[in-house]
């Protein structure tokens, strides 16, 4: 709008004269090169960006793939792919018997900061079928495969149910299958949702639970349909065990060789020979889990168990104060491991 009104300003037959009236106020022009930052930003810099993780991940770029992914002219793509060099004019070389632009032998980001989760993360959601060659930025991924699970199938209008009433700051009616042994059918139980979890297999959203009065997760897969929304109950503040943290600290079994010890210290990114794991008391729990922390780690083979806990007495006390203050949780509804 800004933008617009400037514009209009200048256009009148005194634009000139409005031109220099402009430098009396020089946060407008201020407010100009935000603009014009935000939209390069938005548009151009996004174009740039691709253009560098295409070059700096698969080596090379030209015009077609920019026209494919962003649906601009070639005309567009060229000048797009001569910004680029402008800005970083050591990262591409074109290439005439390829017709395409590969990365310079003294190649340096400029646009992006390269990182493998990140990249390693697109080739994730290719293989678990979430995303298709091209939407991703990645145009010639490699063959590839992932450790798969089965999907747990979550219903639309519930998950678009749950995430409203947590917008809203209201309460919901859900229809849910627990699995523990005084729930063997299902029951409609209102909660009033807070927050989303996940444990690295399932997905689970969090939330007072108004029939036991207490605060529960609830497995997004086992609601089987919703009802009305209602006056919210106890909210998030009040969740202790999702609002406190917990410092697990990490290091390698020390029934490894130092060799080895050393490459796990590197393979898990430690400092020192320590990694420091922050977690919600509310998911230590599944973390411990995952990590294989829960109990007796030290006494696994150090070649299955890479990892133990510096602190195990303090896990153990944090573990059990978790256990301990959501009390009787619904453990096999999903809701709860405790």
């Amino acid at each position: 709008m800004l933008f617009l009104v400037l514009v209009l300003y200048c256009w009148h037959p005194d634009s000139i004269k409005n031109i220099r009236a402009l430098f009396k106020y020089p946060y407008i022009f201020y407010a100009i090169r935000a603009i014009g930052r935000v939209m390069l930003k938005w548009g151009v810099e996004r174009r740039l960006e691709y253009i560098e993780f295409r070059l700096f991940w698969e080596g090379g770029v030209n015009r077609s793939d920019l026209v494919d992914t962003f649906g601009v002219s070639v005309p567009q793509a060229s000048k797009d792919l001569t910004h680029y060099q402008e800005r970083a004019p050591q990262n591409a070389v074109y290439d005439k018997s390829a017709r395409r632009y590969k990365a310079g032998p003294e190649f340096r980001p400029v646009f992006l900061d390269p990182d493998p989760d990140a990249y390693l993360m697109r080739l994730r959601s290719m293989a678990e079928g979430f995303a298709e060659t091209g939407s991703n930025w990645l145009a010639v991924p490699p063959d590839m495969d992932v450790s798969l699970t089965l999907r747990r199938k979550v219903d639309t209008e519930v998950l678009r149910s749950v995430l409203a009433a947590l917008r809203e700051e209201k309460s919901i009616d859900l229809h849910y299958q627990s699995m523990s042994h005084d729930r063997p059918d299902p029951a409609w139980r209102r909660i009033t949702p807070h927050a989303f979890g996940f444990d690295g297999l399932r997905w689970h959203v969090r939330g007072w639970c108004h029939e036991t009065a207490q605060f529960k997760d609830f497995l997004l897969s086992r609601i089987l349909g919703y009802g009305q929304f209602d006056e919210p109950g106890v909210g998030s503040a009040q969740d202790r065990l999702w609002q406190e943290t917990f410092n697990i600290i990490i290091i390698p079994h020390p029934d490894l060789s130092a060799s080895q010890q050393m490459v796990v210290a590197k393979d898990y990114n430690m400092v020192d020979g320590r990694a420091l794991l922050t977690v919600r008391y509310a998911m230590l729990f599944y973390v411990l889990k995952r990590l294989g922390l829960l109990e007796g780690a030290r006494s696994r083979d150090p070649r299955i168990q890479h990892i133990v806990a510096a602190n195990e007495h303090e896990v153990a006390v944090a573990l059990e104060r978790a256990q301990r203050e959501f009390n009787e949780a619904d453990v096999a509804s999903g809701a709860a491991p405790l």
